[in-house]
């Protein structure tokens, strides 16, 4: 089923970051980003993706490497819709990865093509697909026979050198795609430049003219969930991916809740809620990956730099929370 033709309209989604949305942190957002609607649905993202996962590794890895591998795959239930993100470039282990997603419970499937990681590209994935349609397109038939019944989407970006969306977009949307999620930058601009979003919405216009029932999710410096609104008026888009603005920010999906109306002694018990869950859920991780929430938590308010560097210096979750506790209880006036 194509759950995606079912969701209402303009669709508010979570962007798939490498050791970012993990599903410690997804599990944070579903929780406080969590609302009943006015016709009594209880509202947050629309969907959220996994991390990226090498369809690669997922067949070829050891036993102990899989099951690292599957860590990133690992949901709950308060975060459905969840889509299942994955790459490579060999069709063979694009099928059976998809078929394992659908044994895992995913809503959906969808296909990195626009990562300009150098170790992803060197396998001939992510951006590295822009440059090779033939080879794009086989990878998505691929997964769709993996998929069964599950859409299958597609994120990449507007070219590789330069805008190349008058090419590349119609070969993608040959393959009729359930959604076509577009960051508005070229690889070669990475993230340097502003986010094109003029270049949205002529996508948009290419998918009308091609009379394509995919969905277009524009992706690229979304600020909040008011800018995503502009944005999506502006291009014309069915959606908007929202991804560097949720460092830091499990509200953000919340219409009444932002980092200006929650308290400094709220945003730092929640860090530790989600230092305590990645350390339950991602043991096995290091736990510098965590650290890199700690800047996004902690700042904009007085001694938020001390703490921070404070902050990196621990390696549990129980130091984090003994120098949260002091810092909270030697200045309460800052709660």
């Amino acid at each position: 089923m194509n759950f995606w033709q079912e969701l209402p309209k303009p669709l508010i989604v979570v962007a798939p970051m490498a050791d970012v949305t993990d599903a410690a942190f997804r599990r944070m957002i579903a929780k406080y980003s969590a609302h009943t609607r006015k016709d009594g649905t209880i509202g947050g993202p629309d969907v959220m993706w996994t991390e990226f996962v090498a369809a690669d590794g997922l067949m070829r890895a050891t036993p102990e490497g899989r099951q690292k591998l599957l860590a990133d795959l690992w949901y709950g239930e308060a975060e459905r819709p969840i889509v299942a993100q994955l790459f490579s470039s060999n069709e063979e282990y694009m099928e059976k990865a998809a078929r394992l997603a659908v044994e895992l419970g995913f809503d959906g499937i969808d296909l990195n093509m626009g990562c300009p990681s150098n170790t992803i590209e060197r396998q001939g994935c992510g951006a590295a697909m822009i440059k090779d349609p033939a080879k794009a397109r086989a990878v998505i038939r691929a997964a769709v026979r993996g998929a069964g019944d599950l859409p299958v989407s597609v994120k990449t970006r507007i070219g590789y050198n330069k805008n190349e969306i008058e090419t590349w977009v119609p070969e993608i949307l040959a393959e009729n795609p359930a959604v076509l999620t577009i960051h508005a930058r070229t690889r070669k601009e990475m993230s340097k430049v502003p986010a094109q979003w003029e270049k949205i919405k002529r996508v948009v216009e290419i998918r009308d003219e091609l009379s394509s029932d995919t969905l277009i999710i524009g992706n690229g410096d979304v600020l909040s969930l008011v800018d995503a609104q502009v944005k999506v008026t502006a291009s014309g888009a069915d959606g908007v991916m929202l991804g560097r603005a949720i460092f830091g920010n499990p509200w953000l999906f919340h219409p009444e809740n932002d980092l200006s109306t929650v308290t400094i002694e709220e945003r730092l018990r929640v860090m530790v809620e989600h230092t305590k869950l990645f350390e339950e859920l991602l043991h096995f991780k290091n736990f510098a990956t965590m650290k890199k929430h700690y800047k996004a938590y902690v700042n904009g308010f007085d001694g938020a730099a001390q703490l921070r560097a404070k902050l990196m210096e621990q390696n549990t979750a129980a130091e984090i929370e003994a120098v949260v506790h002091s810092f909270l209880t030697n200045a309460p006036q800052r709660a």
